[in-house]
């Protein structure tokens, strides 16, 4: 608009003082009324539409050479309001675009690894850019699915429409550690300090886990795959266990004075967020299997499957075993 005005003007102001030198028009020493304003002011903007019409690239250009923004593609959802008439389209609809979040979501966690290994900006704007679509995703996916879930809607759609709201929360949440596991990496960087050789090995063993559940999440929510979905508890058990083991340690490297205390809230921080990002990834498997079952009750579900002990024990075992933390 800025540049739409200063254009118009400059042209125009331009071409009318040459004609008015070489022709000398007698309206110039007419005294100006109301009607004459109106009149010149509506063809001086017409002529700038007909000048500047043609050009609406170049006012685009310079509007963003002008004022600098980040350059990001906006994050497009299609969500069709045609097909809330019929529910399992709309719900299938919602749900592929779920697939979607959910995928980049675990996507930024997974760069929030990357950031610790080997830190660069590029790599910390991309976690914070896809923490805002995520937040996207949750807005418009929870708005859609409750307008589906007005319409009448079989037993099958409505479990369907509950766990996708729940879901899609979680992702959320993942989406939000990561970016808060980056700030405690950029922490590390600004103030210069190192973790130790021992705590980073324990810190490797703990992310190895984190990433192997959020990959099982993912395919368990993408195939809808209730075997899958078994799998996470017994591992979020392990990384609560972990978590614990890792903490302990830290407290015997600062009685030793192996680690300082700014550091160990740093790393406390660290360990908070890992865990919490498992806990996201319980509530995703427990939904997926309520969803089969038509029974949303998380907490029966997560005692029915620690209930079967024998099976529980053993998966537990394997995934301890794997991810054990040496002395």
């Amino acid at each position: 608009h800025l540049s739409f005005n200063i254009i118009g003007t400059v042209v125009w102001l331009t071409v009318f003082s040459i004609l008015s030198m070489i022709f000398k028009p007698a309206i110039l020493n007419t005294s100006a009324s109301y009607l004459g304003i109106a009149v010149v002011n509506t063809i001086y903007k017409t002529l700038c539409v007909v000048l500047l019409w043609p050009l609406s690239g170049l006012l685009e250009k310079i509007a963003y050479a002008v004022i600098k923004g980040e350059d990001e593609e906006e994050t497009k959802i299609e969500l069709d309001d045609l097909l809330l008439d019929t529910p399992a389209i709309a719900i299938k609809q919602a749900g592929e675009i779920a697939v979607k979040m959910a995928k980049e979501s675990i996507e930024g966690f997974k760069l929030s690894f990357k950031a610790a290994e080997e830190y660069s900006e590029d790599i910390a704007a991309k976690i914070r850019r896809i923490e805002g679509n995520t937040d996207h995703y949750e807005d418009v996916l929870g708005t859609y699915l409750t307008k589906v879930s007005r319409n009448q809607v079989t037993e099958d759609d409505s479990s369907e429409i509950s766990k996708l709201l729940k879901v899609i929360g979680d992702f959320e949440r993942v989406s939000d550690h990561a970016v808060n596991v980056l700030e405690s990496v950029e922490e590390l960087k600004e103030k210069g300090i190192e973790f130790s050789s021992k705590a980073k090995k324990e810190l490797s063993v703990l992310c190895s886990a984190v990433s192997e559940i959020l990959d099982m999440t993912l395919v368990a929510f993408e195939n809808n795959d209730v075997q899958t979905a078994l799998l996470v508890e017994p591992l979020e058990q392990v990384i609560d266990s972990l978590k614990t083991t890792l903490r302990d340690r830290h407290v015997v490297r600062l009685k030793d004075g192996d680690c300082t205390v700014e550091a160990g809230f740093i790393w406390a921080d660290l360990l908070t967020n890992l865990e919490r990002t498992s806990d996201h990834c319980s509530n995703i498997a427990v939904c997926i299997i309520d969803a089969k079952h038509h029974d949303m009750n998380a907490h029966e579900s997560l005692k029915s499957i620690k209930e079967n002990r024998g099976e529980f024990e053993a998966r537990y075992k394997a995934f301890a075993e794997k991810y054990s933390v040496t002395v």
